[in-house]
């Protein structure tokens, strides 16, 4: 069958696997923004010292990266529904973890909570790859951002449910967590829809593709993970505090809810044309892009902390991380075959959220513990971006200065 004949069919096939995506990010991708918001003021009421407040956020990411390589290496063995249900499992006992501990008013058992949390952010980060595996190369950068794109309604949804759930029961928050759980267990049955071949089993003499170390030299692939490592690591730096900063200055609870939904929506309105850029522009250019702007969230955040300042802060901060971390992705997904598929997707979320579980932990120590009042805090948060983003920069382009390879 000619190349003609073999895109559309499938292409068909790619975007019927985007929808059960978007579907995935949509609804299950919720639990993300509603534990992000309240996990660090539950995590502030429950601990001993104001400067762990964000370890629950640090141990979701902490969980995520843990479980990065194993779910990779799972979905590469049995494909990729079973690594989402495994997924599901983490988030569903996370939550009933994390509500029991709240219950009982225990730090150690709300962290362990938030470890099994981090089971399901890992396999959500794997829905951008599932959106590639069986698209064509002029359908891949597109697949990756519709799929990103189901975060907007997961963006509206879980601030709303926080809304109406934290506040539920005697004790703060649980409701929220036991609405994660009913999340979970209604979300599993959207992967019955999705249709991605399990991975055919390498023959003996197949090409294995380089190792770990080799791909870790290749320069697109060593820049990709390095821009996608910088992007959601600041990201997370200070959407981890925004709703320590918010409430410190005199906010509600629910003032935090609604900024950290203009920045979840920030993080994924961009996705409907961001493929199209990619392919108008160039990834290098893309990537760029977000980086300039992560830096123009760092400058508004460092100006004041008005409402509006959080609020056009936290929106640069969403559209910066969607330039910088699709694009990234979209490098990465170009730089490696089929059998090294696994092997270099599990290294770039083991990497990513490595460095993603040190800035949420960071974030909650300079947000509490670097300053005498909050607003000191919040600009010590901000200027911490400066040398990662310098990092990033340098990295992306040398890269584009680099000799053409063959």
């Amino acid at each position: 069958m000619s190349d003609t004949m073999t895109a559309p069919t499938q292409d068909g096939r790619a975007k019927r696997n985007v929808i059960v995506l978007v579907l995935a990010q949509a609804f299950l991708g919720a639990q993300m923004p509603m534990i992000f918001t309240i996990g660090g003021l539950a995590g502030q009421s429950l601990a001993s010292n104001a400067c762990w407040a964000t370890l629950p956020i640090s141990m979701i990411v902490l969980g995520s990266m843990l479980s990065a390589t194993p779910i990779s290496g799972i979905m590469q063995k049995y494909g990729r529904r079973v690594g989402f249900l495994i997924g599901v499992t983490g988030g569903m006992l996370g939550a009933a973890i994390g509500s029991y501990g709240l219950y009982v008013a225990s730090f150690p058992i709300f962290l362990l909570g938030s470890l099994f949390t981090g089971i399901y952010m890992s396999a959500q980060g794997f829905y951008r790859f599932a959106a590639a595996d069986t698209a064509s190369d002029a359908f891949r950068p597109k697949a990756i951002s519709y799929v990103m794109a189901g975060g907007l309604v997961s963006a509206i949804i879980g601030p709303q449910i926080v809304k109406a759930t934290s506040d539920a029961f005697v004790v703060p928050f649980m409701g929220t967590y036991l609405a994660v759980i009913a999340l979970n267990l209604l979300g599993a049955l959207i992967f019955l829809g999705l249709d991605i071949p399990r991975p055919e089993k390498a023959a003996a003499d197949a090409p294995k593709g380089r190792s770990r170390m080799e791909l870790l030299r290749t320069p697109r692939v060593a820049v990709a993970m390095i821009c996608a490592l910088v992007s959601y690591a600041l990201m997370n730096l200070v959407m981890t505090s925004t709703p320590l900063a918010v409430v410190g200055c005199g906010y509600e609870t629910n003032d935090a809810a609604d900024v950290v939904m203009a920045h979840v929506l920030a993080m994924f309105v961009p996705s409907f044309f961001t493929g199209h850029m990619i392919a108008r522009f160039g990834v290098e250019k893309v990537v760029g892009l977000g980086l300039l702007i992560l830096t123009g969230a760092g400058a508004v955040a460092l100006s004041g902390v008005e409402l509006e300042q959080f609020f056009i802060a936290l929106i640069l901060l969403g559209i910066g991380w969607n330039f910088g971390f699709i694009g990234a992705t979209s490098m990465l997904a170009g730089a490696h075959t089929v059998e090294e598929r696994g092997r270099v997707q599990g290294l770039n979320d083991l990497i990513v959220f490595g460095g993603v579980t040190m800035a949420s932990l960071a974030s909650g120590g300079l947000m509490n513990c670097s300053g005498g009042t909050v607003q000191e805090g919040w600009n010590a948060v901000n200027m911490a971006m400066a040398p990662f983003i310098m990092l990033a920069g340098g990295a992306l382009i040398w890269l584009t200065l680099r000799p053409a390879e063959d």
